[in-house]
């Protein structure tokens, strides 16, 4: 997976206040976080980015669904489900397009492939009234299993048999947030890569997927760029060895650069690598994961991908600039993730490389980002826009290893 390593650390026993040498790098600090700068604090939500990110709808029922690729067979044919917009045109008001983060990452075009019967969280006398064909499907194919694994089971599973007609969580919040809005951007939570993707507001999102309520070129070049990776990969947790997008560490406690979604260079950048890649995709007929495959391949020298590699540089310089850090270079080289101690193992499976920042940069943006989302923290606290000002405690971010540096020099993760 794609993480941040951390660097080894040679404390001077003779000056605690240093410099120090962290990883080769001579530096007059080092941080809870083993960086030279940024600060101790966990990085805190800020009020700025809530109700903008989210986690799609849980479902929780293949009978839901209208799926011929169901190996299950617990899925509803799509013939079956033209059959029902036949029979009764009233039904395509519950009948959705559903896509989930495999279809995000493996669709050269980013299309689904299957539907889903959607009653949101209307009544069951309401929903048999107004759709009777699926109401009758989920009958048969959902309640006889929510029943009986509601018997005796969690909370969760004894709600899920009272309400056995709706999704075990419908994701309202995110439904009423996007309403009014013609696009979003979602990637998939648990994935190799951190790919962002326009996607229209039609569909139900699984929960495989993060919608983001954001529609902007801007906002897209911010959110793709390596910076917003690594914040991610620090921030985040991790499944196997994929990183796990979630909302609440990753998205908001992100501080982005002020005024962004005006910025001219931003929307251009974005625009022009977002575009360029789409056609690319659907040129090779190959989705994001096997795009990214080869953009993070030392041995691919197409002179496609290598100019998908500079778009992608020209969009990290834009991000940077928007933040007024001008001075960090965006050159990239092929470096691993990390190195597979297990030469039989190593042998069978292709090297994590990545196309990306040096790590003396990596760790360079990570510092600033944190030093900034403790300024912007404190400046919502000071405007009153801040939880405690409600009074409420302030929601934090999650806990991250400290760095405790003892008399003699040597030093312990807490």
């Amino acid at each position: 997976m794609a993480a941040v390593v951390i660097s080894v650390i040679h404390v001077s026993k003779e000056n605690l206040k240093g410099p120090f040498d962290l990883d080769g790098r001579t530096v007059p600090l080092i941080s809870a976080f083993l960086f030279h700068s940024g600060g101790n604090e966990n990085p805190a939500i800020l009020n700025v980015n809530k109700n903008q990110s989210f986690q799609g709808s849980v479902v929780v029922g293949l009978g839901f669904t209208f799926d011929d690729a169901d190996e299950k067979g617990m899925a509803n044919s799509l013939a079956e489900m033209h059959q029902l917009l036949r029979n009764s045109p009233l039904n395509s008001e519950a009948i959705f397009p559903y896509i989930g983060g495999e279809e995000l990452n493996d669709s050269p075009t980013l299309s689904h492939h299957r539907y889903i019967i959607n009653f949101g969280d209307i009544s069951e006398n309401d929903a048999r009234n107004a759709w009777p064909d699926l109401m009758a499907i989920v009958e048969r194919k959902v309640k006889p299993e929510r029943l009986k694994r509601g018997v005796g089971g969690s909370p969760d599973r004894v709600k899920r048999a009272e309400k056995w007609w709706q999704f075990s969580r419908f994701a309202k919040e995110l439904y009423d947030a996007i309403k009014d809005v013609d696009r979003v951007l979602v990637c998939s939570q648990t994935s190799k890569y951190l790919e962002f993707a326009f996607l229209p507001i039609n569909y139900v999102f699984s929960n495989k997927l993060v919608v983001i309520n954001k529609r902007s070129w801007a906002a897209f070049s911010i959110l793709q760029s390596q910076m917003h990776q690594y914040w991610a990969d620090f921030m985040g947790s991790s499944m196997k060895d994929d990183p796990v997008y979630t909302p609440s560490d990753c998205f908001e406690t992100f501080p982005f650069p002020k005024d962004f979604e005006s910025n001219p260079a931003l929307e251009k950048a974005g625009q022009e690598y977002y575009e360029y890649r789409a056609t690319l995709m659907v040129q090779n007929n190959e989705g994001l994961t096997k795009t990214y495959n080869r953009f993070h391949d030392p041995d691919e020298t197409s002179p496609e991908i290598h100019r998908l590699r500079e778009l992608h540089a020209a969009m990290d310089r834009a991000v940077l600039d928007a933040y007024g850090w001008t001075d960090i270079p965006t050159n990239c080289d092929f470096i691993l993730d990390y190195d597979d101690k297990d030469e039989e193992v190593s042998s069978r499976r292709k090297k994590p490389w990545r196309y990306r920042w040096p790590d003396e940069v990596r760790d360079d943006v990570l510092a600033k980002l944190l030093a900034l989302n403790a300024e912007r923290a404190e400046e919502e606290r000071l405007a009153g826009l801040a939880d405690m000002a409600q009074g409420s405690p302030k929601k934090r971010g999650k806990k991250k290893n400290s760095a405790v540096i003892s008399e003699d020099g040597s030093f312990t993760l807490t």
